[in-house]
């Protein structure tokens, strides 16, 4: 099953021309590289929902505690946990990763 997980926006790349933007997020105490160009709106300490490495829509508080919670008790986040061995900057370069998030939008939005 995929989820959206909800996290929280610890700072924003600052934009640059031909990339998609992007943040830093904090999942369940793991902070990963997320999209965040569907969320445009989005700042600093806003909640958002994340599904595969795209932000998808900014929600509110108590909300994302309370997904996050459920989530915990489910044991829907081992796979965010056991994947904190192998960092996501690891993977690919940065420019790499944009580049990447930039085709996957570009998909959905045509």
């Amino acid at each position: 099953m995929c989820l959206a997980i909800p996290g929280r926006i610890k700072s924003i790349e600052p934009f640059k021309d031909g990339y998609m933007s992007m943040g830093k997020v904090e999942l369940g105490g793991i902070i990963k590289e997320i999209n965040l160009q569907l969320v445009p709106e989005a700042k600093e300490n806003d909640y958002v929902l994340v599904h595969v490495g795209v932000a998808i829509s900014i929600v509110d508080e108590e909300e994302a505690k309370s997904s996050l919670k459920f989530l915990e008790q489910m044991n829907e986040l081992d796979e965010l946990y056991n994947n904190v061995e192998e960092p996501f900057d690891k993977l690919r370069t940065k420019d790499e990763r944009a580049k990447q998030g930039d085709e996957i939008i570009n998909k959905m939005m045509s």
